[in-house]
């Protein structure tokens, strides 16, 4: 009886089963030769950089006309980046800034010469930009561990200073007619920063909170002329630095559910302590409500009717907490405080996770009953005033056992949503077994690297096929597996062993 049992699981996992494929774009990167100079086609006729500094990470938008200056039309643009910081660009996007809700343009990643100092994305256009016409580019990115704490290493009540370095000059593979750069800073306290004699009169100008460097003529400046920058401010904050963020969202047809858990390795970047830490001045410190560099608290919002929140960290369940239900379409909140305050150089991991009705989240397609669409954001995350900056994110969405022809695609709007262009965004489609699966479970694995909070308002949109059969494999294996143990049962119970005589 146990054979056949096999027999027919066997046969019903390869009836109900079908091949699975996930439709996406793996990494790729263009081969430049180690000597290769973008072809002068284009010329940027005006550039405006803004840097905005306002959180623990720098964040660069920079508006360019450009012009063909060649006589074929062109399509492809060349942004060039130092080999230094090329590796710390997150989600680098391109538009067209006077039709940005056309959506991207596609950006590609060279490879060069290793040690070549510059390094290149492709923009591709979407129509080639004819001789002589103009075009308004919107670049938009981040750069994550660009700001560094100066003194590194401060006392306890001290205040702490980043400094940021940047060049007066643009870096770009163009000839640039005129350019200006605008730096936002969280105060007004900015002891020192660097003046240049590039124009007449006072060079930076001060505005406020923002500091202007140029405009700057450079039509007679060699493209990828460097003149170093360096800025120091006040930043009263933590520098949040998540290492690591794994997010699983696993869906239940079944149960109707959708559950979330993500678990962090996080680390503050900002100022080290020079001295050991006292808990009396941290309570002191808290009692006054002065500014403090340590991670205290992390807020993070939930969608509306989340459930069963909980937060552990290696040691066990953490009960500094604090979860406020949200009321039909209000969201809820989650409050907690790490076990301990998170000063500069410490880490900390920890573990969160929630449910959800899967009816929020998931709907039939109107063609096919068999498919269905599954939308959750791709990153939730505390929302944090100084903002968090995130080196690896690994999305896993484990979809019901059976499910195939997995696809998916991220939601675009008018607005930057923090995360790179697909062909950034490598994809891979594995198997989860847990408790009770036969064939196991369908998973699609999402890594992107350099991301900021930014991308908390991104959507991931999940297309799948999901039969009703493939739903009944789990009960129909379970029914003859234990069929399958009562005819064992039966059949050892009927086994005559009594000694007899012959």
């Amino acid at each position: 009886m146990r054979s056949f049992a096999t027999v027919v699981t066997a046969f019903c996992g390869l009836v109900l089963s079908s091949s699975s494929i996930v439709s996406a774009k793996s990494i790729e990167s263009k081969l430049l030769p180690a000597d290769f100079k973008p072809p002068q086609v284009f010329k940027n006729v005006n550039l405006v950089r803004n840097t905005n500094l306002e959180k623990g990470y720098a964040r660069e938008t920079i508006n360019v006309v450009i012009e063909n200056v060649d006589k074929q039309p062109q399509s492809e643009y060349y942004l060039s980046f130092p080999s230094d910081i090329f590796e710390q660009i997150g989600g680098l996007e391109v538009r067209n800034k006077k039709e940005a809700d056309k959506g991207r343009f596609d950006v590609e990643a060279s490879e060069v010469d290793p040690f070549s100092d510059v390094r290149y994305f492709i923009v591709h256009l979407p129509e080639p930009l004819a001789p002589s016409s103009q075009l308004t580019l919107g670049i938009s990115y981040s750069l994550l561990n660009s700001l560094h704490p100066r003194p590194a290493a401060i006392k306890q009540s001290d205040r702490q200073f980043l400094t940021y370095s940047f060049s007066a000059y643009v870096p770009s593979a163009y000839q640039t007619v005129t350019q200006k750069t605008k730096v936002k800073f969280p105060s007004a306290n900015i002891p020192d920063y660097t003046t240049t004699e590039l124009k007449s009169g006072a060079d930076p100008e001060r505005q406020g909170t923002t500091y202007i460097y140029g405009p700057y003529e450079t039509a007679n400046v060699a493209p990828g002329t460097s003149y170093p920058i360096t800025v120091r401010y006040e930043f009263t904050k933590p520098v949040i630095t998540v290492s690591l963020l794994e997010r699983d969202l696993e869906v239940s047809h079944w149960g109707g559910n959708l559950a979330t858990e993500e678990r962090y390795w996080l680390r503050n970047n900002g100022s080290k302590l020079l001295t050991q830490f006292s808990r009396v001045d941290y309570t002191v410190a808290n009692y006054q409500q002065s500014p403090s560099t340590a991670i205290k608290e992390l807020k993070y919002p939930l969608k509306p009717g989340s459930v069963d929140p909980y937060f552990t960290d290696d040691i066990g369940n953490v009960s500094t907490s604090r979860y406020r239900p949200g009321l039909k379409n209000r969201e809820a909140n989650l409050e907690f405080k790490p076990r301990y305050p998170v000063f500069g150089g410490w880490n900390y991991s920890f573990r969160l996770g929630w449910n959800n009705n899967l009816s929020s989240f998931l709907r039939r397609t109107v063609s096919n009953d068999d498919s269905y669409v599954l939308k959750v954001p791709f990153l939730e995350g505390p929302k944090m005033g100084e903002g968090i900056q995130y080196e690896k994110v690994v999305v896993r969405v484990i979809l019901p056992e059976g499910a195939r022809n997995v696809r998916y695609e991220i939601v675009e709007g008018p607005t930057s949503n923090g995360l790179p262009s697909a062909s950034q965004i490598q994809s891979s489609l594995s198997t989860h077994k847990t408790f009770m699966d036969t064939l196991g479970r369908t998973a699609l694995t999402l890594t992107v690297e350099s991301l900021t909070d930014e991308a908390r308002d991104s959507q991931l949109v999940v297309t799948y096929d999901y039969a009703f059969w493939d739903g009944m494999r789990k009960p129909i294996t379970i029914t003859i597996g234990l069929l399958s143990v009562f005819a064992a049962a039966w059949a050892v119970a009927n086994i005559d062993v009594s000694i007899k005589k012959r």
